[in-house]
């Protein structure tokens, strides 16, 4: 079989961030661009011209547009570079759990998934491509700075001609030297959640009129929930709504939050009747399944304190039945988790957002439950965030308690207290604005410190630093802080998962132990706290934004 060397020019493009190369699709589409990043990323992983003998890597992805062009590219890449084998999903899908589960447990030297999140997709949506390491997680800043790194001074990249490989059916395939299987992509993840959770109780517990309803939002999990909500646990046929994976995603926004996630919200929050009454549980997953949604009737769990109430209750699921090792929670999750922690006795860590810090903590045996406030939690069983392991966890934990998902939530702010807690989004804004809205922030700093807003009085302010206890390694800029007397915080960060502008995120938190206002409403109880932040950003004046673009 041919390889060809292809003449090309070094990668001329901003550094990928923590989450991946993450750009319009016209963009991957362009001549040589997935090309050179691709062989960038292979030039820095092998350390040679080729694979070491015998590599092994997984390929797959959410499922949207672009996503099997990508995938026939970068198989013709890896053959031409020495890899020995390549698993991918069948129909080039596979969840970014499901992808970190089968790098773990087939032993491989990494995979690379096509994703972007929960991003937009179709012709003119976002399109993604990250690399994870052997132990399932996601690529750690040396590899990455290594990577772009590589392609800014590549100048060409290795491919075999071939035709495509047969994606639709389970197979082996060859491609010169390499060894192309083409897997289930749900069997050995769907194996590892019956492993971990107690399905009998889920089934009882379904078989007695229990409601789900799951959104997929036409998304990577759809398969996922299927087998496993409704083929293994016996959930009706009809409990997951927009299970078809679309390459654009059904037209709609894959992000399970209350915004996107409409249809299900509407379901949840309309109007019942007793011959007609809501699901007993609702929930959602993203474009490539990482993230997760929970909903009662009429009641929203957020993040945070999904995982709070996920570790206080873990022992219910046969997985971790022994305890767990600590909790870990991104700087921006609310501090519920860490009253938890407390209680159970083990350590709480407060890292960057990004997965990655997650993993080295769990690599050391350090954590074994972690999450981040932008839906996304999971556990020690693979190095990604996990929606439908989150999901399962609740049907869990209802099945053992025989409680109502609303009244899991006051339950638990009864015997910990509630931490009142929401995320304002401003997204897509100019990035010159959003930039001077920061710079604006961290500028009073200094001064700071002891002014009272009202009934709050500013303890502390800082961009917040974490240094890594497991390698020792120093990250900074993580995030503006500004923590209350009384434990209440605001804390402004820029996120890097969007390919259009920027996306301002203000978190807000205020902690209420007081059992008669556990019912108030979050943006009620943080109206004081919401004007603060206003006015110490200047944001309607700096961004001209009246409303954010979603609130969690």
């Amino acid at each position: 079989m041919n390889v060809r060397i292809v003449a090309t020019s070094p990668f001329n493009d901003q550094k990928p961030g923590t989450s991946g190369l993450r750009k319009k699709v016209a963009v991957f589409k362009s001549a040589r661009y997935l090309e050179n990043f691709v062989q960038a990323l292979f030039d820095t992983i092998f350390g040679a011209a080729t694979a070491p003998p015998g590599s092994v890597l997984v390929l797959g992805g959410d499922g949207r547009y672009h996503n099997r062009e990508a995938i026939q590219v970068i198989l013709r890449m890896a053959a031409a570079n020495g890899v020995a084998k390549v698993l991918v999903g069948q129909g080039g899908i596979l969840s970014t759990p499901a992808a970190s589960a089968v790098i773990r447990k087939y032993r491989c030297l990494g995979g690379i998934i096509l994703s972007a999140s929960h991003n937009p997709g179709g012709p003119d949506g976002d399109f993604g491509i990250k690399y994870n390491t052997g132990n399932g997680g996601p690529a750690p800043e040396k590899i990455t700075d290594a990577i772009y790194a590589r392609s800014r001074v590549l100048t060409s990249y290795r491919i075999v001609d071939a035709p495509d490989v047969e994606l639709d059916q389970p197979g082996c395939h060859r491609l010169g030297e390499m060894r192309v299987e083409v897997i289930d992509p749900v069997a050995d993840y769907a194996d590892l959640m019956e492993s971990l959770f107690d399905f009998g109780a889920i089934r009882e517990l379904i078989g007695g009129g229990f409601r789900l309803c799951f959104d997929a939002m036409h998304a990577v999990t759809g398969p996922y929930a299927r087998e496993i909500l409704e083929r293994r646990l016996g959930a009706p046929p009809g409990t997951v709504i927009n299970g078809i994976p679309l390459p654009d995603f059904g037209g709609g926004h894959p992000d399970p939050n209350l915004t996107y996630a409409h249809q299900l919200v509407a379901i949840m929050y309309g109007a019942a009747d007793d011959a007609n009454p809501a699901p007993d549980m609702g929930a959602a997953s993203d474009g490539d399944g990482d993230r997760n949604m929970i909903l009662g009737r009429h009641f929203f769990v957020t993040p945070s304190d999904s995982l709070a109430i996920i570790a206080a209750n873990a022992k219910l699921a046969p997985g971790y039945a022994e305890g767990i090792a600590g909790i870990a929670r991104s700087m921006p999750t609310s501090a519920a988790a860490d009253r938890v922690a407390e209680k159970l006795g083990v350590p709480c860590y407060e890292t960057p957002t990004g997965w990655k810090f997650f993993g080295n903590l769990m690599d050391a045996g350090k954590v074994t439950l972690c999450g981040e406030e932008s839906f996304g939690t999971g556990s020690s069983h693979v190095r990604e965030k996990d929606g439908l392991w989150a999901v399962l966890f609740w049907l869990n934990i209802l099945a053992r308690r025989r409680l109502s998902v609303e009244e899991i939530a006051y339950s638990h702010w009864a015997e910990f207290g509630r931490n009142i807690y929401s995320r304002h989004d401003y997204e897509a804004l100019p990035a010159d604005a959003a930039n001077g809205l920061m710079a604006h922030v961290k500028g009073q700093f200094a001064e700071l410190p002891g002014r009272r807003f009202g009934d709050y009085r500013v303890k502390f302010c800082d961009d917040f630093s974490y240094t890594d206890p497991v390698d020792g390694s120093l990250s900074t800029g993580q995030g503006l802080r500004i923590g209350m007397e009384d434990g209440s915080r605001i804390v402004f960060r820029l996120s890097g998962t969007g390919t259009e502008g920027a996306t301002l995120r203000i978190y807000l938190e205020a902690f209420e132990p007081d059992l008669a206002r556990h019912r108030v409403d979050a943006q009620d109880a943080l109206a004081a706290l919401i004007d603060i932040a206003q006015e110490l950003s200047q944001l309607k004046q700096r961004t001209g934004r009246e409303q954010p673009t979603v609130i969690t």
